[in-house]
């Protein structure tokens, strides 16, 4: 990647500072000795931050936004898979598209420079070659007309015209990043659940699955992040972000089986059997993700902004797994050492 150039006069605002993402890119320009201010729902002890409450089309920005020259605008309502409320596209536009543009109006007025957005590659839609007939993969990538198929795809779409709305009138210069799944140390919800599945030694139904999803690690989404921040190229930009290449969720079970230092035990079942089984059991959605396509084609930002993934995929499956057994270990320790005084 091209040496990026900082002006340590900048400012830099991060709002879901305390997410899974927010943390790591504070800790990332920590060690890089940039100047940054944390944005948190509520305060924190023991770290510096402002606190807006919950975000939405009113919340006022002016203390955070106070000598701030770049967004970074991480907070959101995240994809709940089987969300049962009753008006979910509603509240989902309230948080990810009115609130966005709320802060980005207001960033403006300021005089923000740069606006970075986080968006999702589910705005592109959900698969990129359907499950039960393969014949015609395809790949997303940014010239393609979005099509996002749920109430979180469609609430970012929003939220990135907006943008580019406010962009066009304003002249502050907005980046929109689109990763697909983000996995890494803290991961949490499906990816989680594989490790764990996998760490029980239980035989898997993959044995036939021949899928491409693409995936980012969250050291790579940083990088992605602190890129796009500062290079001049980058400005009034989309971009796809990923690891750089797809894997099947087979060979992503392998690599997991690996550094677990356990044995993967597969066998072959028909897909069609495997989305069926799940539909009884209420689990279709995540069926449908272990077993379906998600190919993005992120090339864009590697030419635009000569910005390559520093991690390879093995380096970040590596990370998380070790992390994932550091946890195990000491959450078992605390458990034994919690019953040792029991009663």
């Amino acid at each position: 990647m091209a040496q990026l150039k900082h002006d340590y006069s900048d400012l830099i605002l991060i709002t879901g500072s305390s997410g899974f993402i927010g943390q790591n890119l504070c800790s990332y320009l920590n060690d890089l000795k940039l100047p940054f201010r944390r944005v948190c729902r509520n305060p924190i002890e023991g770290i510096s931050s402002v606190s807006v409450g919950d975000i939405g089309p009113h919340t006022d920005w002016r203390r955070a936004l106070e000598g701030v020259t770049h967004v970074v605008h991480l907070a959101a309502r995240v994809h709940v898979m089987n969300d049962h409320l009753k008006d979910p596209l509603s509240l989902y536009n309230e948080v990810n598209a009115l609130a966005t543009l709320q802060l980005a109006k207001m960033a403006a007025s300021s005089g923000v420079k740069r606006f970075v957005f986080m968006s999702t590659a589910k705005v592109h839609g959900e698969f990129t070659e359907s499950i039960l007939h393969p014949s015609d993969p395809s790949i997303f990538h940014e010239r393609l007309v979005p099509a996002p198929a749920d109430a979180y795809g469609l609430s970012k779409l929003q939220a990135e015209m907006g943008l580019r709305q406010i962009e066009a009138e304003s002249g502050m210069e907005v980046v929109i990043l689109r990763p697909p799944l983000v996995y890494g140390p803290r991961v949490r919800a499906n990816f989680l659940k594989l490790i764990r599945l996998v760490a029980s030694g239980f035989p898997l139904p993959f044995g036939q699955v021949k899928n491409i999803r693409s995936m980012i690690f969250l050291g790579n989404l940083i990088s992605s992040i602190h890129s796009v921040l500062f290079h001049p190229r980058a400005a009034g930009k989309t971009f796809l972000v990923s690891d750089g290449r797809g894997i099947s969720t087979l060979e992503l079970c392998r690599e997991i089986a690996e550094h677990l230092n356990v044995p993967l035990r597969v066998f072959s079942t028909p897909n069609r059997m495997l989305l069926n089984l799940s539909k009884i059991l209420g689990k279709r959605e995540v069926a449908e993700r272990l077993l379906g396509s998600f190919h993005l084609d992120s090339a864009e930002i590697h030419k635009s902004l000569d910005w390559n993934p520093p991690f390879t995929f093995q380096e970040g499956v590596r990370a998380t797994v070790e992390w994932y057994v550091r946890e195990t270990k000491r959450a078992n320790k605390q458990n034994l050492s919690y019953s040792s005084v029991q009663p």
